[in-house]
């Protein structure tokens, strides 16, 4: 089947199979190898990105399901080689170990601080609760999110992502 999938800002038209996951399509297809195979069962968060603004588990949606979608991954976030503010809280805050689950959990945070622009330590956890880490207690990712809470204005969602769509016609696309 035949998609057109607007992913970080550009737009790829490609034909792909109908049981092809996003995440795949997205790692495989386009090499945005930062969205990451945890699981392959939406279990772990590991893969999440934003479809049409919103978190989603890329391993659970496909590919053909995002067309006419504009999907944002973790290397769509920074703006002229500045990282989002809550990239930049993540960093500030030492909110990783290994760094695997980092992806997703900051993709969720974005999504947690668009619905709630100031979570308290309850609202932080439960927002994420879809998300694992096996490195950390989780203090430092809710201290992260907190942080970027504090740093930035009201809806760190679709807008804070949007960036001007460059007509391109993607990777392997025809």
């Amino acid at each position: 089947m035949r998609i057109t999938v607007t992913v970080d800002g550009t737009k790829y038209t490609d034909e792909v199979e109908p049981r092809t996951l996003l995440v795949h399509y997205l790692r495989e297809r386009l090499g945005k190898v930062g969205t990451v195979v945890g699981c392959d069962t939406s279990n772990c968060g590991a893969c999440t990105v934003h479809l049409d603004g919103h978190s989603v588990k890329s391993c659970s949606v496909l590919a053909v399901q995002a067309d006419g979608c504009e999907v944002t991954t973790i290397e769509g976030l920074a703006r002229d080689g500045k990282l989002h503010p809550v990239q930049q809280a993540f960093h500030d805050n030492h909110a990783l170990q290994c760094g695997f689950c980092t992806p997703g959990m900051i993709m969720q945070s974005i999504d947690l601080l668009a619905d709630n622009p100031d979570p308290d330590e309850h609202a932080v956890r439960e927002g994420l609760e879809g998300n694992l880490c096996r490195c950390t207690g989780y203090q430092n990712i809710v201290r992260a999110v907190r942080d970027a809470a504090k740093q930035m204005s009201p809806g760190a969602g679709p807008e804070a992502e949007r960036i001007a769509e460059n007509k391109h016609v993607g990777v392997g696309g025809d």
